[in-house]
């Protein structure tokens, strides 16, 4: 836990971004009949019945430091979609970085064996030289800021998106007006912090 609150007070550095990463699992959803528009003295009617069209994953990278994020949308959420998406921060998002400060939950498809599974062993390996990977604790998910951005986007997006390439333009711009604005989270829980609070998280010291 720490190790990750440590992470984030630590300066910008262009060499060695600070990348929040997570995934949301979003059920892609149709109207079975049309909705009535709002009007004066009345508002908007949805009819409850939807029809399901399968789902799309949001991955996002959140990078705190700058309030950037950048976003992209898969139909799985696999070992292969992670490894592609680590490949993906460090050839196309930041490719002139030393290294990419990654915080990431401690997932099963969150490991570096995911890139051999998915590219040659050289390339994997090329890949996982760029990264340095720290994951949030079990139960700790929360304290990675990628969840808190998600969160945003979940109460933003529209309830009715059927098809995965609407839900994708509309991601993207919702998170270009985000990173227009820099918008960032105002993070206050420090180590100090956790020492206090979460002291039953603790191994005890006995004389």
């Amino acid at each position: 836990m720490e190790d990750v609150l440590d992470l984030y007070e630590q300066p910008f550095d262009p060499q060695r971004p600070l990348v929040c990463y997570d995934e949301w699992r979003r059920a892609l959803i149709g109207e079975t009949r049309t909705s009535l528009p709002a009007q004066p003295g009345r508002r908007k009617r949805v009819d409850y019945e939807y029809s399901r069209h399968g789902v799309a994953y949001l991955h996002m990278a959140f990078e705190p430091l700058v309030g950037k994020r950048n976003i992209r949308v898969t139909p799985q959420h696999t070992h292969q979609d992670f490894a592609h998406c680590m490949k993906w921060l460090v050839d196309i998002v930041h490719p002139s970085a030393q290294v990419i400060r990654i915080v990431l939950d401690n997932l099963a498809t969150h490991k570096p064996a995911a890139l051999y599974e998915t590219f040659p062993p050289e390339e994997a390996r090329r890949i996982l030289r760029k990264l340095e990977l720290h994951y949030t604790p079990k139960h700790g998910s929360w304290l990675n800021m990628a969840e808190i951005e998600l969160s945003v986007f979940g109460r933003t997006m529209k309830n009715y998106i059927p098809e995965e390439n609407t839900f994708r333009v509309e991601a993207q711009a919702l998170a270009n007006e985000r990173n227009a604005s820099k918008a960032k989270v105002n993070w206050q829980f420090r180590s100090a912090d956790a020492r206090i609070k979460l002291l039953q998280l603790y191994p005890s010291i006995s004389s």
